[in-house]
């Protein structure tokens, strides 16, 4: 199979792209050329931005691709963008959506008035009656913050006649290279030998995450499974902890025989108070993916916690976690 990936050479994307390679297909990578690892170099690559896409259309289709994988459409323009250039001569279009498009996602972040959402989400759960989610947040540096929206890049896909889709929406991911370092605080906290302090209703919050090896898996099974035309499905983990549990995980990998402490938020130091409604869960159910596809995590749970343990102990700034 020939792959076009747009983007795919982050965090997820160049682990997407090596498994794909790995797999035997033939992929071509569009990207602004800033992360390329030497690894794939031998790869078709076509340097430009975003933007730029309608410039590149007659040696997109002169490469020929059967799939094109899009890993950053970010908003609607972009989306939008994408019809023109390869309609006409694509089997099939793979977008990477996220979790952040359901209804419970508003409810977290305080907007909206309706009660939570049963969880785990399904692929069918409500979306956000509300758009552009992170257009308000402060202390956010992302470029297109003003016109983010994953519900709108679904709809530009789903809604055009001529275009065969698959839509993948993701969870946090997790492992080396993840520059949010998810469990980096309560890793270092536990290397410092402090209990570990969570409001009451974060203590029980669920929240999807996956490990970006087993992510990019699923990823890579969706871009070449012909089943997946005309689908939504929600990847992570098939059964998500809540927030304590997690830590607890992490704890007992690390032999950590420390405290959890839950409190009242208002009995919290400020600095740990978020304004958040923990109420509102983002456990996603991953069923579809599983029974449809056959998807089977790669890499189990704790060999992937003790991977991404062994890459966090790199920004420790104490001493290295006792194994």
């Amino acid at each position: 199979m020939k792959i076009l990936a747009i983007g795919a050479t982050g965090f997820v994307g160049s682990r997407v792209t090596r498994q794909l390679m790995g797999q035997g297909h033939q992929v071509a990578l569009f990207h602004r050329g800033d992360t390329t690892t030497r690894d794939l170099h031998s790869l078709i690559h076509f340097y430009g931005t975003r933007n730029q896409l309608p410039d590149f259309k007659a040696q997109f289709e002169q490469f020929a691709p059967d799939v094109v994988l899009d890993i950053i459409p970010f908003t609607e323009a972009q989306a939008q963008d994408i019809i023109p250039v390869f309609g006409g001569f694509l089997q099939r279009i793979v977008a990477i959506s996220s979790g952040d498009v359901y209804r419970n996602y508003e409810g977290l972040q305080g907007q909206g008035n309706r009660p939570p959402d049963a969880v785990p989400l399904t692929e069918d759960a409500p979306l956000r009656e509300t758009r552009y989610p992170y257009r308000d947040l402060e202390g956010l540096d992302f470029e297109f913050q003003q016109d983010y929206d994953k519900i709108l890049v679904e709809q530009v896909l789903m809604e055009h006649p001529d275009i065969y889709w698959t839509i993948l929406r993701l969870p946090a991911m997790y492992g080396a290279g993840d520059r949010q370092h998810r469990f980096l605080p309560y890793l270092q906290q536990m290397v410092d030998q402090q209990p570990i302090l969570l409001e009451e209703e974060q203590a029980r919050w669920r929240f999807s995450h996956g490990y970006v090896e087993n992510i990019a898996a699923a990823i890579a099974l969706a871009v070449t499974d012909d089943r997946a035309a005309g689908r939504i499905y929600n990847l992570g983990e098939a059964s998500t902890p809540t927030l304590l549990e997690r830590i607890q995980t992490l704890g007992n990998l690390v032999n950590w025989h420390g405290e959890i402490v839950t409190l009242p938020k208002d009995q919290l130091p400020s600095h740990l108070q978020m304004n958040l409604q923990w109420q509102y869960h983002l456990a996603m159910d991953t069923t579809r993916l599983r029974e449809e596809l056959g998807y089977v995590e790669p890499i189990p749970e704790a060999e992937a916690l003790q991977q991404t343990i062994a890459w966090e102990q790199e920004n420790m700034t104490t001493t290295s976690l006792e194994q």
